[in-house]
């Protein structure tokens, strides 16, 4: 496993097979499809920044790096990719063995370019602030907004939208007073109208033809500059509108829900962008508290007796509003992809707010998402927090953002499944078979971070034949992807990532495919594609679907007699694998039971962008345990775990518990910790939530940390992820200070058992 993860320290890549199955009959019977999941701004220090720009192959475009043939002599590389002969340029012509510029040095598999000359480009933050709650969350997020304020770039630029009923469009450049324009909530404003109703020529003639987008295309600056400023300058205008943040006016029955028009709302953001800063990096930031009632994209109707629409409603298809929505969602995500703008969502309410429907306008463009019961709660304040501040963890914002993909002629692309949205180029290394955002090779991602990580989905188009028996000059398969991209300091940079991987293929070469099986990254493959099906495809069942799966894969790679399940063994490069799957099964991507549509959106757009180890984490959590015999200890995540004279540490990634043993609890509650006598339990209990206070400070979106007792009703968010080892018709009572649980769910050892009867049939 080490040596995967020194992969992924120093490009950032992962694979599901780090040896190709290499041909297209073989790549079918492996199962788990050839997959990369690759994070572009991976922050490694080793990474060298280039001050010149790249050389590309003149035939596919392909950028030069270590993997080229090299002839010093006539000064020619030969690309790896489509084989072509390249003249070195003028500026190259000193290269030599000794000689070799940064990107074909053999450790420099991935290489950063900067752009010089290039003027750097101030990021652009709209925030749109939802104003029908009530005083309290009114409260809370005045006082997050404000923090938020202090810690934006000082260059960046800075604008502000408030809505309830109505939409409200302030001019922070007009600082004697407040002044804002207002629009109504229940139609959609395209940029024609704002053009006109909003006064941008006020005072200069208004152009008769073209687009008019932005200072370059024909817009005054100063009109620019009354909606959008530098955060420096108009920080006292900003901060006395926050201030002044008032409950929408518009009274309210006691029978029906608010009117709340987010959808024109966002629609306004978009125009307004789309007209000011067309092409520049800019974050659509909305804080909504409720659900939308009224105008584009309502989700549910103001009357209070009809219910929000659940999964059940779903299914069924009785949710009135939800295709509405989404169409106009799909509508606002292309408007800004065009606009190379990002759609960050904060939802902070007791019920939905419309996070299912907003899901595509979210992804598409690379937005961050954030799921909170209150604005008061830690959950939203740290992950805001965290967006702006710079630190260790800070997530790195760049913008506007690119990917290409070049691979051997051999390998076609799927698709993506990420956040990212299809440029529609598509060309002779798109596969037919499509999978995410595919048909393309070229993808736009508006809004990525250090974090963000993409699932390439990859055919093997080489057929068997006799032209597979040494005739091949390699057997070697290429990859390169290339990020352009605005770095967060505003410049422009292209990051380069090439890899090669070798191919076997023929008879008995299972071993040698299994030595480079990279089981964490299958399952985090494997978790994208199950969510991906559950959302596009009619009676898909994706237990069952996971089930055949796994079985087929022990049935090609595991080591048994035919049916003699007892002499069934799996190498320990796939031996955790089905360990992943069963808990995969039991996870909130495949079980919506007791989650609303839009938690189940929002697990599902968090997986969607998380690296291999994060994505294990939300797979199959882990557990710690600490006790007076030993120092934290990684224990089984099995009931089993639980002993009253333990502490256990669990991490499901969107959820922290410290669950304290009865025993413990209840020396807790006599107050022994606070004895001179009794320094041992106190730094026993201190070190849980030590370790717990720095996940979450490393994490985004931050977790909710949860502390409970063994028997405590908050006890169930660790109980309802553990193996049901011993349940309340086990054979087997659970030990004294041990716990039970009350499911019907088959246990781990049941399913092995299964699993292994079914593989050698």
């Amino acid at each position: 496993m080490s040596e995967f993860l020194d992969l992924e320290a120093k490009d950032g890549v992962r694979m599901t097979w780090n040896i190709l199955p290499g041909t297209s009959p073989l790549s079918a019977s492996c199962v788990i499809p050839p997959s990369v999941l690759y994070t572009p701004l991976n922050p490694s220090p080793q990474i060298p920044l280039l001050p010149y720009p790249p050389l590309r192959c003149r035939i596919c475009r392909a950028i030069l790096n270590p993997y080229c043939s090299l002839d010093f002599t006539s000064k020619i590389w030969v690309c790896p990719f489509c084989y072509q002969r390249n003249h070195f340029p003028g500026s190259y012509y000193s290269v030599s063995e000794e000689n070799l510029p940064g990107e074909l040095f053999p450790d420099f598999g991935t290489v950063e370019y900067e752009s010089q000359g290039e003027k750097g480009v101030n990021p652009v933050f709209m925030f749109v602030v939802d104003t029908c709650m009530i005083e309290e969350e009114i409260g809370f997020l005045r006082s997050a907004l404000a923090q938020a304020v202090e810690l934006l770039p000082e260059k960046s630029l800075v604008g502000l939208i408030t809505f309830g009923t109505f939409v409200q469009v302030h001019e922070l450049g007009f600082g004697i007073l407040p002044k804002s324009y207002v629009f109504k909530g229940t139609k959609e404003v395209m940029k024609e109208q704002i053009l006109d109703q909003m006064g941008f020529f006020s005072g200069t003639k208004k152009p008769s033809v073209g687009v008019i987008a932005g200072a370059r295309d024909g817009l005054p600056a100063e009109s620019i500059s009354r909606f959008l400023l530098p955060a420096s300058e108009c920080e006292f205008v900003l901060n006395s509108v926050i201030e002044e943040l008032q409950k929408d006016p518009w009274p309210v029955p006691s029978d029906l829900r608010a009117s709340r028009c987010t959808g024109a709302a966002l629609s306004v953001a978009a125009s307004i962008l789309g007209v000011c800063v067309p092409g520049s990096g800019a974050r659509i930031m909305a804080f909504v508290g409720g659900p939308s009632t009224q105008g584009p994209g309502a989700i549910v109707s103001k009357t209070l007796t009809e219910p929000i629409r659940s999964h059940k409603d779903l299914d069924k298809g009785s949710a009135p509003y939800f295709d509405k929505a989404v169409k106009f969602y799909e509508g606002l995500s292309k408007q800004l992809v065009n606009q190379g703008h990002v759609l960050d969502l904060f939802a902070c309410a007791l019920d939905q707010v419309g996070v299912a429907e907003m899901k595509v306008a979210i992804e598409r463009t690379g937005g961050i998402v954030v799921l909170a019961e209150s604005f008061g709660h830690s959950v939203f304040k740290e992950s805001l927090l965290r967006i702006f501040q710079s630190s260790e963890h800070d997530l790195g914002l760049s913008f506007n953002g690119i990917f290409e993909v070049n691979c051997s002629k051999d390998v076609k692309i799927q698709g993506i499944l990420g956040p990212c949205a299809s440029l529609e180029k598509k060309g002779p290394l798109s596969s037919d078979t499509v999978i995410g955002q595919g048909n393309t090779t070229a993808w736009k991602m508006c809004g990525l971070d250090r974090k963000t990580t993409l699932c390439l989905l990859f055919d093997i188009a080489k057929k068997e034949g006799p032209e597979l028996q040494g005739s091949q000059t390699t057997n070697q398969f290429y990859f390169q992807f290339l990020t352009y991209y605005q770095h967060n300091d505003g410049g422009m940079r292209l990051r380069v990532t090439t890899l090669s991987r070798r191919w076997v293929a023929g008879q008995g070469i299972s071993p040698e495919l299994i030595s480079g099986f990279d089981q964490e990254a299958a399952a985090a493959v494997m978790a994208r594609i199950v969510a991906f099906k559950m959302e596009n495809e009619a009676d898909f069942d994706p237990v069952r679907w996971l089930d055949r799966s796994l079985i087929k894969l022990c049935a090609k790679f595991g080591e048994y007699q035919k049916e003699n399940h007892a002499s069934f063994s799996l190498s320990p490069r796939l031996s955790i694998f089905p360990q992943f799957i069963f808990n995969l099964r039991r996870s909130q991507f495949v079980q919506v039971f007791g989650n609303s549509p839009d938690e189940t959106a929002y697990f599902r757009m968090v997986l969607d962008r998380e690296s291999v180890a994060n994505s294990v984490v939300m797979i199959q959590p882990s557990l710690l345990s600490y006790s007076f015999q030993s120092v934290a200890e990684p224990v089984l995540l099995d009931v089993s775990a639980i002993a009253a004279d333990r502490i256990l540490l669990f991490d499901a990634y969107f959820t922290v518990v410290v669950f304290h043993g009865i025993s413990i609890a209840q020396w807790r509650n006599a107050g022994y910790q606070d004895q001179p006598e009794h320094a041992a339990f106190a730094q026993l209990l201190k070190a849980p939530r030590d370790d717990a206070d720095a996940i979450i400070k490393e994490r985004f979106p931050a977790p909710r940390l949860v502390i409970c007792d063994q028997h405590g009703s908050q006890a169930r968010f660790l109980l309802a992820k553990l193996n049901p080892s011993v349940t309340y018709n086990s054979n087997n009572p659970p030990p004294p200070g041990g716990d039970m649980i009350f499911t019907d769910d088959v246990s781990f050892e049941i399913f092995m058992d299964h699993l292994q009867r079914l593989a050698v049939q």
